[in-house]
């Protein structure tokens, strides 16, 4: 039963079904019944876990689990302190009022890899960067959420999944490892 820690490059669909005109998760891992426990959007890069233990992929992706994930988003502008504390309360996208969240203003990650293509930079707008951890993952949460307190996401990446995160499991976008499925046990 492997689980499957891939770093979803930009522009790739979380699916193994061919797609028209992008990339699909096929192009990258080559492991018979695997399947993503979760989605990440094409325009969203970053941690999918992928499985073929219909149960583990269930746990994973179903919302009573409250697997922390944690996003990094360059935002347009500068976001005041209240726009982040906003963040952290439950916040009202209009279908769905979302959990708290923690949300915090940090540097631009200098480890960060360069998009393909690059964000679009405009001379009178300032970007920043904000650390995001949600427990859930209602379609496009975060870029709802960013919008919703007037800092429209430039980037998103997702650098952790539970246990999981790029500093402890360092693969480039493109990249997989195989990791232990008992260390999501560990951590609930």
């Amino acid at each position: 039963m492997p689980l499957i820690l891939l770093n979803k490059p930009f522009q790739v669909m979380s699916q193994f079904s061919a797609h028209p005109e992008r990339q699909t998760l096929a192009d990258y891992i080559d492991i018979p019944n695997v399947y993503p426990a979760g989605r990440l959007d094409a325009d969203s890069e970053g941690l999918l876990l992928l499985t073929d233990d219909g149960k583990l992929q269930h746990a994973i992706a179903h919302p009573r689990r409250k697997l922390p994930k944690t996003y990094l988003a360059q935002v347009e502008g500068q976001p005041s302190p209240e726009a982040l504390d906003k963040l952290r309360q439950p916040l009202d996208l209009g279908d769905f009022v979302t959990q708290g969240s923690q949300a915090r203003l940090i540097e631009e990650p200098g480890w960060m890899w360069p998009r393909n293509p690059p964000i679009r930079q405009r001379q009178n707008l300032p970007t920043s960067w904000i650390a995001l951890t949600i427990s859930e993952g209602k379609n496009r949460q975060v870029r709802r959420m960013t919008a919703a307190v007037g800092l429209p996401t430039l980037r998103l990446v997702r650098i952790a999944i539970g246990p999981f995160s790029l500093a402890t499991h360092p693969v480039m976008p493109g990249e997989w490892r195989e990791v232990d499925p008992l260390e999501l046990e560990r951590q609930g």
